[in-house]
């Protein structure tokens, strides 16, 4: 396999694989507390910013790809460096002619496309700061932005989009109003037509006013309770963010798979982890595609069109894919061998990496012969499924399963984890190229130091994180102490080589009225690692005992409809009733179960109709469970679990 090759070259460049080693500080028993590791990237040449980077690459390479645009066709249309500039200058004169002044706030809102990366650098480039908006956005939600930002311009993508903004914009005052164009018709076009009369003189002028400590975006959190804070991110941030993880990465991957480095975003660019991905690209000259959607039956055929050499997603993409190829098993009667495949590909990884990383005998030959067979039966399909082509991926958002790692490893893709939040401007740790260790999320980002304090909760510093709340001191202070320690209220712990693993929420541990702490976040993360559970929300604060709510996700019902030989259409409350898909769950519990101790683990659970999604507001946009709100809709099934 073609990972594992790439992992025995690697022994040979410890010049490469020891440039992101961490230093420790323990404490009096010698436990880690604290690891740092040191920049890889130097500061931005001359007080450069992002703003710059597609008029260096203009420079530089003009006739260098560094975009794939997706036609109407369906072609992959190619955009060279010098292309990409005179766009984002087209823009930014529009932009200018629309009134938009050196530190004023262009509101954008839209799904992952073109345009979205276009307009993100012409704001730039213009002197204005980027304020993104969810694609999905309520009005209520889009008044709130616009207004709290002051953007006195915004960008939609639909007509839909337009509803919505002018439902949420009606009351403001007509001057407060924003001017408003929608991507759908002619935006990009608009904007050439109306800057025509701009000198690109002026672009260039506004562009060298931009320092490092310039504020390039207000990116409002999505927010699990309240409402959405706006974090002040700086060209300096994003540069930090960027420059950092493409030295780590890319010198690596170019140097030990031999590949020309390519990747779809398919991440929402509402959100930070796919914007500083879409800044690293282009920094970092990597061929980069857009897809709107991150939903499986959606993107799959885009990823067999485009077919990238990496990937960033979250955990759900992983997990779908996995239940995917098992469905279709189960379909041509083969469900136990792909059951066989994945305990295989587990333990293959395991002894694999561990052979890697501690020098143990690792697989032996029978293991390693079963590894060969299932790789023609399963695990190909499995790379099919991503293009072809994927060596690599990145993981955020939420904890990964460890055996989903494992047996994509095995299947010829490593997954490398990362964990940050909006205001460490994306990650904050990821794991080292050539020292995966699956169930962490990895290393200090170069030039991050990551703290445990005393109550375990995970603090940050380094130049990627935040400087402040959009107008709100208050939240800042309590989340930003005077030496740039960021509090961010996760809980986690440093293992004695400095990588960091997360352990949950501080304000989402239950404490049970038998005193015991309970991480939800760990039991949740395992039970949607299993088909045929959609969503879940773990109970017990104050209880006797450890509960949960848990839904069916879809598409494995209808895959267990057609299996049993049922009916397509049956009722929802029938199938949550079935003794049999009761018995399915059961094992996906017993499986969460499987992480914690007795006094931890679920002894209840509660099948329920629906789904928690965005539209119902059950999720936000990242796909975290809004907890007040779902325990709000469902207290009826709540208290009947505790025989209320």
């Amino acid at each position: 396999m073609g990972v594992r090759k790439d992992l025995k070259r690697a022994r040979k460049r410890s010049d490469l694989a020891d440039r992101a080693r961490p230093e420790l500080v323990r404490d009096e028993r010698g436990v880690v507390r604290q690891a740092r590791v040191a920049p890889l990237a130097e500061p931005p040449p001359d007080g450069s910013t992002p703003a710059d980077i597609p008029f260096v690459n203009a420079a530089e390479v003009p006739d260098t790809v560094v975009v794939r645009r997706k036609e109407p066709g369906g072609e992959w249309q190619p955009v060279t460096a010098a292309e990409f500039a005179e766009e984002v200058t087209s823009a930014a004169k529009g932009l200018i002619a629309a009134g938009l002044e050196p530190g004023g706030r262009v509101a954008l809102m839209s799904r992952t496309r073109y345009e979205w990366q276009v307009l993100d650098f012409a704001i730039w480039a213009a002197g204005g700061q980027t304020v993104p908006v969810y694609a999905t956005s309520s009005p209520e939600q889009i008044e709130w932005i616009v207004r709290d930002s002051g953007a006195r311009l915004l960008i939609v993508e639909t007509a839909a989009n337009a509803v919505s903004a002018e439902a949420g914009l009606a009351a403001l005052p007509d001057a407060d109003r924003p001017r408003t164009w929608q991507l759908d018709s002619g935006a990009l076009a608009e904007l050439a037509t109306l800057g025509r009369e701009i000198k690109d003189d002026e672009v260039t002028e506004r562009r060298a006013a931009l320092t490092p400590d310039t504020v390039a975006t207000v990116c409002y959190t999505s927010g699990t309770t309240g409402r959405p804070k706006g974090c002040v991110l700086t060209h300096g941030n994003l540069y930090a963010e960027a420059a950092n993880t493409v030295e780590l990465l890319h010198p690596i991957f170019k140097a030990i798979t031999g590949q020309a480095a390519s990747t779809l975003l398919f991440l929402p660019l509402a959100h930070i982890l796919g914007r500083t991905i879409q800044v690293a690209c282009l920094l970092a000259r990597i061929e980069l595609g857009h897809c709107p959607s991150i939903k499986p039956d959606e993107l799959r055929p885009e990823l067999r069109s485009f077919r990238p050499t990496f990937v960033v997603g979250v955990p759900y993409l992983f997990e779908k894919i996995h239940d995917t190829g098992r469905a279709t098993a189960e379909k041509i009667g083969r469900g136990a061998s792909f059951d066989r495949a994945d305990r295989i590909a587990v333990t293959f990884g395991e002894r694999s990496l561990a052979k890697f990383l501690d020098g143990t005998p690792g697989p032996g030959l029978g293991l390693t012969l079963a590894t060969g067979l299932y790789d023609l039966l399963v695990y190909r399909r499995v790379r099919k499924e991503l293009g072809g082509r994927l060596r690599y991926a990145i993981s955020g958002g939420s904890p990964l399963d460890k055996g989903l790692n494992l047996f994509f490893y095995t299947a010829g893709i490593v997954i490398y984890e990362g964990y940050g939040l909006t205001e460490t401007t994306a990650a904050a740790t990821i794991t080292p190229p050539l020292r995966p260790r699956p169930g962490t999320v990895g290393l200090p980002v170069p030039g991050t130091t990551v703290r445990i304090a005393d109550d375990g909760e995970v603090l940050i510093k380094g130049p990627i994180v935040f400087g402040a709340y959009w107008q709100n001191a208050e939240a800042t202070g309590e989340v930003l102490d005077a030496d740039g320690w960021f509090a961010t209220g996760d809980l986690g712990a440093l293992d004695d080589n400095g990588y960091l693993t997360i352990t949950g929420r501080k304000k989402d541990i239950l404490v049970t009225s038998g005193g015991k702490n309970v991480s939800p976040a760990v039991l949740e993360d395992r039970l949607r690692s299993r088909s045929p559970v959609g969503q879940c929300l773990v109970v017990g604060d104050n209880r006797s005992y450890v509960a949960a709510l848990i839904t069916l996700e879809p598409e494995s019902v209808a895959h267990w409809l057609s299996v049993r030989k049922l009916p397509a259409d049956t009722p929802m409350s029938e199938v949550i009733r079935d003794p049999r898909m009761v018995e399915a769950v059961q094992k996906a519990v017993d499986f969460a179960n499987e992480a914690v101790s007795r006094a931890e683990s679920i002894r209840k659970f509660s099948l329920v109709e629906g789904e928690f999604t965005e539209d119902n507001g059950l999720l936000t946009p990242s796909l975290k469970i809004k907890r007040a709100a779902v325990t709000a809709a469902y207290e009826r099934e709540i208290e009947e679990l505790y025989g209320g």
